[in-house]
């Protein structure tokens, strides 16, 4: 199958969360695999090229962001695509690729659109011509997709930034012989952004008389995901867990019904890690390596954590990390409540973010007070990060909501046990060891409460306390989890791929059992 990635970020060169990895693992590791190796069943078509020729099995396009870093090797060809906001109706991009981790990257290099200080927006909030930006992404990888003259099996769309292509696939290119015929399978991240635009903020997708065809002339404007949802063959979520949840008005932010409407054309893969970027044992980060075999690098490293905090690396309290993006959704407030008490207990808190500084005000007000048992880091800084996972006694993430989350599984794998609200993937990747002592490598807590969370912290403090064979079963439990994307959710997206492929044959709704992935907890 020959699958191209649209997507608004990919690590290492664009990353603002959880998707950028997600993209670049997923990518990687399809073509390690060899999951989508082989043509569709049934599809006697041409290859066209080599595969030398395609530098492996996945391509990945994405806008040139400035400040990317880009090989020497890589190529640049001009391209011509329509624009319906460019006088003469026609823009000038140029598509850069190189082959890089395994995958062929093709950047969508547009200073104007691209060349600015912040991926989605600035201190402003978003760029109101964002619609226009991402369309001409999703135009331009089109457009270079038809000057290979190659066929084309799956788009797989990331999130609403790739939204565009869908519409585009369905309005601009329903009669284009190589495009129309292309599956797409659209993959959400996370719910809560989905790409409203305007009226006028639409009309930079499109042109009149194409928008014309998918848009209602009375329409107020256009939902990017909706689009997205409705027009691909398959959709999916990041795990099974979320998938039901956000089939529910509580956490269907407007969408439930959509979702729901795809029966089982919607379903939930969860993700998996990149076990080799994310492993102790050759963690360049770490002052010291350990595994599961030999965990005695691990001490070193919660001494040098603390040191390098300003905390006391002789006190044996428990440290409490906690890493994420400042945003309501990831449960600031409920550890803010609860700190003061866990502080008065002995325990030691250190967060890392960055995003909206309010969200840590109470907790920078503790860290000021007692400057030797509270830390706030606000700042992005990836060796920090890796120490804290490693460093740390407990691992926090009281999130509100959680499509997938990947903090929980990198301090398992760390051998930090975490302590989740059971929600989305947190409830998919974490079994609570007093709900099931032969299983669980976690603690888990149901409300949203500062109270809550502080009782699962207490719970866990009390584990660790007693330590010996237990505490020390717990943690290698988290450690035997395999989480890499190869032990599971390559094959699975490979599967969907090629339902997607038959389903847009069929052009009918499918009668094939749904796909929905089984939650993986340690065994």
């Amino acid at each position: 199958m020959r699958v191209v990635f649209i997507s608004a970020e990919c690590e290492p060169w664009a990353k603002t969360g959880g998707l950028g990895d997600v993209v670049d693992a997923l990518a990687r590791a399809l073509g390690r695999s060899g999951s989508i190796e082989g043509r569709a069943a049934g599809d006697e078509r041409a290859a066209g090229a080599s595969e030398d020729a395609v530098d492996g099995p996945v391509e990945v396009f994405l806008p040139r962001y400035r400040g990317m870093e880009i090989p020497a090797e890589a190529r640049s060809s001009p391209i011509r695509v329509p624009d319906p906001w460019a006088p003469g109706g026609t823009t000038d991009v140029s598509i850069v690729e190189f082959k890089a981790r395994g995958y062929r990257v093709r950047l969508v290099d547009h200073a104007p659109a691209f060349d600015r200080d912040g991926l989605y927006g600035d201190a402003g909030g978003d760029y109101p011509d964002n619609g226009w930006r991402f369309g001409l992404l999703c135009r331009a990888a089109i457009e270079a997709l038809r000057a290979d003259a190659r066929p084309l099996d799956v788009l797989h769309l990331h999130d609403w930034q790739a939204m565009p292509a869908a519409v585009l696939r369905d309005c601009a290119y329903r009669d284009d012989p190589l495009v129309a015929g292309t599956a797409i399978v659209t993959t959400i991240h996370n719910l809560a952004y989905q790409g409203w635009l305007s009226r006028f903020q639409a009309s930079g997708l499109a042109f009149d008389r194409e928008l014309d065809r998918v848009l209602d002339p009375a329409a107020d404007g256009i939902l990017l995901l909706r689009q997205g949802v409705e027009r691909a063959e398959l959709v999916n979520t990041v795990s099974a867990g979320y998938a039901r949840e956000i089939l529910t008005p509580a956490f269907g932010m407007g969408m439930d019904l959509a979702l729901a409407a795809l029966g089982d054309r919607f379903g939930g893969i969860l993700n998996g890690l990149d076990t080799m970027a994310w492993d102790p044992a050759t963690d360049p980060a770490l002052p010291a390596p350990y595994s599961r075999s030999d965990m005695a690098g691990k001490a070193a490293c919660r001494a040098a954590l603390l040191a390098e905090l300003g905390f006391d690396p002789g006190d044996k309290g428990p440290v409490l990390g906690m890493i994420g993006r400042l945003d309501p959704q990831k449960g600031f407030d409920l550890l803010a409540g609860a700190a003061p008490g866990l502080v008065e207990t002995g325990a030691r808190i250190v967060v890392l973010g960055t995003g909206d500084h309010g969200l840590v005000r109470d907790l920078r007000s503790l860290a000021a007070s007692r400057p030797r048992s509270v830390a706030v880091v606000e700042t992005f800084d990836r060796g920090l990060a890796r120490r804290i996972y490693a460093g740390a006694d407990l691992y926090l993430m009281p999130s509100r909501f959680e499509p997938c989350g990947q903090g929980q599984m990198i301090a398992m794998r760390y051998g930090t046990p975490p302590i989740v609200h059971r929600t989305g993937g947190l409830a998919d990747t974490v079994a609570d060891v007093d709900e099931v002592p032969a299983k669980g490598a976690g603690f888990v807590f149901d409300e949203l409460t500062p109270g809550s969370l502080a009782e699962a912290c207490r719970r866990a403090i009390e584990h660790r306390a007693r330590g010996g064979p237990q505490w020390a079963a717990l943690t290698d439990r988290g450690m035997s989890v395999d989480w890499s994307w190869e032990s599971g959710p390559a094959y699975e997206y490979a599967e969907a791929y090629r339902r997607a492929i038959q389903l847009r044959r069929q052009r009918r709704p499918s009668q094939h059992p749904a796909f929905m992935s089984s939650p993986r907890v340690t065994d």
